[in-house]
């Protein structure tokens, strides 16, 4: 459980970073700028190494995962807190490895992908073309296809403009400022 719902946490999460905000919003303004860089230069994070693609987010983990550690004791929600953060955790360098050729990557990393039970190359490849809006998680993508069928993404853009007034960078057409290099090597 902690796998599956670790793969619809780093959609919605990548969801709202990749949408709102930008370099000047406290607490998430670093991460939103990188996301953007990102889709300018996809290829950019198959340079970084490993410890560059989690640190962030093993900050992160690490005081969420204590507190829970410290009150309590019960196996199956330590297993669920387990399995969710490292998967959290480890979701950059899945995203990282879903950007890489495979003749780049470990034999046991194309097998998971090939199997589905990390996101896949092609999976994610639709996530940087137009319109931008879709295949946002990135754990195992297993949630992609059914958020995207449901129109899930949409409907909250819709809540969200409706409640706030903010419209959603996938509503705009792609600029330079956020999307990627016509020029720039593609290795997806």
């Amino acid at each position: 459980m902690g796998y599956i719902l670790a793969d619809l946490g780093s959609g919605v999460y990548h969801w709202g970073i990749d949408n709102y905000g930008d370099a000047s919003t406290p607490g998430f303004g670093s991460q939103i700028e990188a996301f953007q860089g990102h889709h300018k230069w996809p290829w950019t994070i198959t340079r970084r190494e490993f410890a560059n693609n989690l640190h962030s987010l093993a900050r992160v983990v690490a005081f969420s995962v204590l507190p829970v550690e410290l009150v309590c004791s019960d196996p199956v929600v330590l297993g669920f807190v387990g399995m969710f953060s490292g998967c959290i955790m480890f979701s950059q360098q899945f995203h990282a490895w879903a950007h890489s050729t495979k003749s780049k990557l470990p034999a046991a990393v194309v097998a998971l992908q090939d199997a589905g039970v990390l996101v896949s190359r092609g999976q994610h490849a639709d996530h940087h073309r137009p319109p931008y809006n879709n295949n946002y998680c990135i754990v195992s993508g297993i949630w992609n296809d059914l958020l995207d069928r449901n129109k899930v993404f949409e409907v909250l853009e819709m809540v969200v403009y409706f409640k706030l007034g903010v419209k959603p960078r996938s509503w705009s057409d792609p600029n330079s400022a956020w999307t990627e290099d016509e020029d720039a090597e593609i290795t997806i």
